[in-house]
């Protein structure tokens, strides 16, 4: 009847008995009795076959060992609860033959939804850390009925249309199919007299601010998590989690990426050929750094340590201070004579690097 080999697999049994029992479901043929007729012989040798010992007879002394008198020894319903199993296994029909020990109830307890809200930071506050107060608008517990959703003194009965089983049954044809009662959700109770406050929900829709505090070191994109601090279950569940995501503001002067900064300073032609001590910026105050003779536009210095704390962690990252000479954009007849004699002198062999610097600006200035 199946088509399989005395030697087949399970698995090869399962795959043979799905596909002829889809073909030959009463739904599927609603007005063809041998349908029904074929499906109740194939489901029958599967019940057969799937049982070891059953198996065993049946290899023996074929289907009169097994007491069924050819076809004529009815079908044995106690099968059903395998044929439930391979359904559910590959299309999740579950209880649809009515298996499994009637269904499980749903709990009315149920665990709260998280929640997100988004928050605005300074460069500063997300740079040192900072706490501050975040507005969220959740569903907390009912004070009138404690969350549970009944009125006072009273409390959840038995649901009529599924008896407390959380499941209605349906007749279709041979079959017995099993829903969620769509009375009570599956829960197997009703709330007949609910809370006048919160209309039976037991929770009330409140604002509330939650205090956040805000690590030093977050960068844009970052996602904060409040253990507890979401929605409150319904009927006493635990609340959700709150989820803050924070939005730095760019700064002005400083340019992030990952733990490092950057900047931009200028000096002028003498420094970067003479040298100097210059003061650059920090997040923390100013840094004297000092600038070696004969440094070229675009150069960048590391000071260490004066980056971005690391979140949650130990250290920070550094800074990095590109230098940016800056050209005079007009010059004095005296100015003129100066670079001049610069120019003259430069031609002394131990003094490239200032040669070239004295020809990029001759580029520059156009002369």
């Amino acid at each position: 009847m199946l088509g399989v080999a005395r030697t087949c697999t399970e698995q090869e049994l399962k795959s043979a008995y799905r596909k002829l029992a889809l073909q030959f479901h009463p739904d599927r043929n609603p007005n063809n009795p041998d349908a029904e007729d074929k499906f109740k012989e194939v489901s029958e040798a599967y019940t057969i076959l799937a049982d070891s010992e059953k198996r065993a007879v049946y290899d023996r002394f074929g289907h009169s060992g097994l007491g069924g008198g050819g076809q004529g020894g009815g079908f044995d319903a106690s099968g059903f609860q395998d044929l439930s199993d391979i359904f559910g296994e590959f299309f999740g029909f579950g209880d649809a033959f009515g298996g499994g020990g009637g269904g499980r109830r749903r709990s009315r307890v149920q665990r709260g939804a998280d929640l997100r809200e988004d928050l605005s930071l300074e460069f500063e506050q997300a740079f040192f850390g900072t706490e501050t107060k975040v507005a969220v608008r959740r569903h907390e517990a009912c004070e009138e009925c404690r969350g549970a959703g009944a009125a006072h003194g009273k409390g959840p009965t038995t649901c009529k249309s599924c008896a407390g089983r959380g499941q209605v049954r349906y007749q279709q044809g041979f079959f017995s199919i099993a829903r969620t009662c769509p009375a009570c959700q599956g829960t197997g109770s009703v709330i007949t007299d609910p809370c006048p406050k919160c209309k039976g929900e037991g929770r009330v829709l409140r604002q509330r601010t939650v205090d956040a505090k805000v690590p030093a070191g977050v960068e844009d994109g970052t996602r904060i998590r409040f253990s507890g601090a979401g929605e409150v279950g319904q009927f006493g569940g635990p609340a959700g989690d709150l989820y803050v995501v924070l939005h730095v503001k760019e700064h002005p002067f400083f340019i992030r990426e990952g733990n490092d900064l950057h900047c931009v300073v200028p000096i002028s032609v003498t420094q970067a050929a003479m040298g100097a001590e210059i003061r650059v910026p920090t997040m923390e105050g100013e840094h004297l750094l000092k600038v070696p003779e004969g440094t070229q536009p675009g150069t960048a210095f590391r000071v260490k340590h004066k980056g971005v704390p690391v979140l949650n962690g130990h250290g920070r990252g550094d800074l990095y201070v590109q230098v940016r000479v800056q050209i005079p954009s007009k010059l004095s007849k005296r100015q003129k004579e100066l670079l001049q004699e610069l120019e003259t002198t430069a031609k002394v062999d131990n003094q490239p690097l200032l040669r070239s610097l004295l020809d990029k600006m001759k580029d520059i200035l156009g002369g």
